[in-house]
């Protein structure tokens, strides 16, 4: 079993998925910040030694957060964590491989050996990702596109969670693990805290999240509810964020 991070200790497997996920190209400039992964750790095993009890209030049952998802979880902060040092966009053609690269970290981690017992899921999904013209990496993107610059981040990052959540989802399995991490990362990029799972706010997260990905993305149902949708996340994801999530990056001269 796991022992919980201190509070000022190298989360685990950060050191792995550094060394794993290695980004070496710069598309843009960031704004100075770093997630606070020991922080998010702390927050996350918080929720791990309540979630039976946030489980039960839920309109839809989820999985029990295990030591296995949570670790695997942290695995996907410190990939978009990666990612924002090197200033990589996630959303940028050539570099949506890496947005596979974190679903198939949040199912299996960063173990070759474990990854090596789902290479048809992973497979499967990957042509899933690339190929699904209803509902793969192609309709997140041109949302993103033409909603780039022409609303807040909030609403964009709420907007591409809807994307990826909605049915056909963007993955096989992991989609709002992967939806939280996405959001994350684009938050921080334009200087905003992460989204992170707590205790307070678990149930205003997971029941509208089962509502949209019970909603089909071509649907008049998901058409009209969209921009209620997107509103409420928006502003779920402004009350919600924590400044001890993040980190500042810069050195003092």
């Amino acid at each position: 079993m796991l022992t919980p991070a201190p509070p000022h200790s190298t989360p685990p497997c950060v050191a792995a998925v550094r060394q794993a996920a290695q980004i070496e190209s710069t598309d843009w400039q960031n704004h100075g910040y770093r997630l606070n992964l020991a922080a998010i750790e702390a927050t996350l095993r918080d929720v791990q030694s309540q979630f039976p009890n946030i489980n039960r209030h839920l309109q839809t049952r989820r999985d029990n957060l295990d030591d296995e998802v949570l670790t695997n979880m942290m695995a996907g902060y410190a990939c978009i964590d990666n990612a924002i040092e090197k200033g990589l966009d996630l959303l940028a053609a050539g570099n949506l491989k890496h947005l596979l690269e974190l679903n198939s970290l949040v199912l299996c981690g960063v173990d070759p050996a474990r990854r090596a017992q789902f290479t048809k899921h992973l497979a499967a999904t990957e042509e899933q990702f690339y190929n699904n013209n209803r509902g793969g990496i192609k309709d997140v993107v041109e949302w993103y596109e033409r909603h780039h610059g022409a609303a807040s981040i909030w609403k964009r990052s709420a907007g591409i969670y809807i994307r990826m959540l909605s049915r056909p989802q963007l993955f096989i399995e992991g989609n709002h693990r992967v939806g939280a991490l996405v959001m994350s990362y684009l938050l921080v990029r334009d200087g905003k805290p992460p989204f992170v799972l707590t205790v307070d706010n678990a149930k205003s997260y997971f029941d509208p999240s089962s509502l949209v990905k019970k909603s089909k993305k071509d649907s008049i149902t998901l058409l009209y509810r969209f921009h209620k949708l997107r509103n409420y996340f928006a502003e779920f994801l402004q009350e919600n964020t924590q400044d001890g999530h993040l980190v500042s990056s810069r050195v003092n001269d």
